[in-house]
């Protein structure tokens, strides 16, 4: 049965909305397929709910197929598992927490592993059990300081989330032949859905875990950086980015007497470059300019928020002015430092303040006579150079800073590292160290496999018998998709839309036909509604669920404002049914995305039509 516009409820919008940015923000709204209810919080209408539908159809058929078991957990979660898993700490802010009427406090899931991890071990006893691969789509929560960008970064939103359990990592059941499954998956569902996608190599970030791959969609408007070397064989998002090596080098004579210089309300780098250049009339370039940066780092056995002097310490983290502090790399060389899994934050501005930080005016002879404290320095920034830095005095900083005389240990202390710790940029060397060259695009990451191995059975003592009785924690995966980053990124990807609207893959568009009488009445309206229903009985390929749909435009309005919309809400294929083409027995079949326009017999038009879309 086909749907006729002015039975269903799409509000279409001549003009941009004032705080859509992107172009699936955009057009998601003046299309009617969502409606801002509050800041990262969306109505579904019913556009928007059937291409989501159809996007949560592909998953769940091919995760079925892959022998993933759907379940439902609840949005509810007792805090208590996120505190003992750390992940209340490490989510902090993000995390939605609500008090019950008994006081109880409760986590709105931005994620389940702590809850699956809890149902798997009142149930998995033994290592005939597994492996297990259990799945939901669900709706999550996070609460984003700025949401934006409409569904693709909200408050609110859909998500598949799979999780396996294994005995083994590697082997018959074990983790690494799931990941391999869940990636062959991922590359179905994406290209079920139409979407260009690019798969790097990511960080776990807060799921932990020891491995990760990114699945993105290269668009120029999408919000995650990803580098892929010139050479072919390396891509990593930001997070992941290694920068190939860099030679470094603390020795050396110095540029000069160091010179300490006042610079009121100069906290930041431009800042100091401004100053340098208004009031002492000198060029200073931002790559000149040593940026220290202090976080506090706490090793993963103790839970506590609370920093002691037994196991909380300083890091002081060195790059390049032109340069920032990637945390993920900085967690990891903690991690090293503490010989233990590093938890890491910005040093909170009391706290550092009380133990003798100047922030904002921080050199790295701050290190100097301090036992609290490790010096991480980027290979960029361990170079004998002019350098300008803070002087470890508020409203000041010092010009011709040398490492070998500011701090004379710098070459034999078990304290001082020198690692990659910044974000890649464009033409860094590439890690491979084969003379490849790191090239920058944007991308939007709508799903992300991880293998999480025993972080969260650990904690919340999830282990099962092995075949010689022992008990051995469980290791696990995960594995996750946007369900509304997939509709934003088939907008926002190339091809996806042009000044008129949205122009739908076949397999995600709420409807795969759209017919548009000139006049809804007479032989135009019989012809349209039995072409709806020929084209609605056929068999389709099997991407597109158990049948074609199709939306009637019955409206009394005039034909530019129905093609304006038809263009708008980004159907297809649209029939065209007009009194002079009914004359001749034609009408006209058109393809949204403006390969195929052309006259077709009537009573051939729903075999076209069919065949058309088949290779849509």
């Amino acid at each position: 049965m086909p749907t006729f516009w002015t039975r269903t409820l799409i509000p279409t919008l001549r003009q941009v909305p004032a705080e859509a940015e992107v172009p699936s923000h955009q057009l998601m709204l003046r299309a009617g397929y969502i409606r801002k209810l509050a800041a990262g919080v969306y109505d579904y209408l019913p556009l928007g709910w059937r291409s989501l539908n159809k996007a949560m159809a592909i998953v769940r058929q091919e995760m079925n197929a892959a022998g993933a078991n759907e379940v439902m957990l609840p949005v509810l979660q007792p805090i208590e598992l996120w505190e003992r898993t750390g992940r209340r700490r490490d989510y902090g802010e993000n995390l939605f927490i609500v008090q019950d009427r008994h006081g109880r406090h409760q986590a709105l899931g931005p994620t389940h592993e702590e809850v699956i991890t809890e149902l798997v071990s009142a149930y998995i006893e033994s290592y005939r059990d597994l492996p297990l691969n259990l799945y939901q789509i669900q709706t999550k929560f996070r609460d984003e300081f700025r949401p934006r960008f409409g569904v693709l970064r909200s408050r609110e939103f859909q998500m598949k989330d799979a999780y396996s359990f294994h005995l083994s990592l590697k082997g018959d059941g074990g983790l690494d032949i799931e990941y391999q499954n869940m990636y062959a998956t991922y590359c179905r569902i994406f290209e079920a859905c139409g979407l260009p996608y690019e798969v790097v190599q990511a960080e776990s970030g807060e799921m932990g875990g020891s491995g990760s791959h990114q699945f993105t969609v290269l668009t120029p408007t999408g919000e995650d950086t990803i580098f892929k070397s010139d050479k072919g064989n390396y891509a990593a998002n930001l997070e992941k980015c290694e920068v190939g090596p860099r030679p470094h080098n603390f020795e050396g004579k110095a540029t000069g007497e160091l010179e300490e210089i006042s610079t009121p309300n100069c906290p930041g780098i431009e800042d100091v470059c401004h100053f340098f250049k208004n009031k002492l009339g000198s060029k200073l370039k931002t790559r000149s300019i040593l940026k220290s940066l202090v976080y506090v780092a706490t090793r993963s056995s103790d839970r506590s928020d609370e920093r002691t002097a037994k196991d909380t310490y300083y890091l002081l983290a060195i790059v390049r002015g032109d340069h920032d502090v990637n945390e993920e790399k900085l967690r990891a060389c903690a991690s090293e430092l503490l010989g233990e899994t590093a938890h890491i934050r910005l040093a909170p501005e009391d706290l550092a303040q009380a133990d003798g930080w100047a922030l904002g005016f921080v050199g790295p002879h701050a290190f100097n006579g301090r036992e609290d404290t490790y010096l991480v320095v980027d290979p960029d920034a361990a170079q004998v150079s002019f350098w300008v830095t803070g002087a470890n005095e508020v409203n000041h900083h010092v010009k011709h800073f040398t490492w070998k005389r500011e701090v004379p240990q710098i070459t034999k202390h078990d304290r001082i590292k020198v690692a990659d710790i910044r974000d890649a940029i464009e033409g860094d060397p590439s890690p491979k160290n084969d003379g490849g060259v790191l090239n920058a695009s944007r991308g939007i990451e709508v799903g992300q496999v991880f293998k999480l191995g025993t972080k969260y059975s650990n904690t919340l003592d999830a282990a099962v018998l092995d075949n010689q009785n022992q008990r051995k924690p469980i290791i696990m995966g995960c594995y996750g998709i946007g369900i509304n980053r997939i509709l934003a990124a088939a907008i926002e990807c190339k091809g996806g839309h042009d000044e008129q609207g949205i122009i739908w893959p076949a397999a995600l568009a709420p409807y795969e036909v759209l017919v548009t009488p000139i006049k809804f009445d007479g032989q135009i309206q019989q012809v349209a509604e039995q072409l709806a229903a020929q084209i609605e009985r056929a068999t389709p390929n099997q991407n597109y669920g158990p049948r074609f749909n199709v939306l009637i435009d019955d409206r009394p309005e005039r034909p530019g404002v129905k093609f304006a919309d038809g263009d708008l809400i980004g159907i297809p294929l649209r029939i065209t049914i007009g009194e002079k083409g009914l004359k001749e027995g034609r009408v006209e079949l058109k393809t949204r995305n403006g390969e195929t326009s052309e006259p077709v017999p009537v009573d051939q038009a729903a075999d076209r039509c069919v065949e058309l879309l088949r290779n849509l």
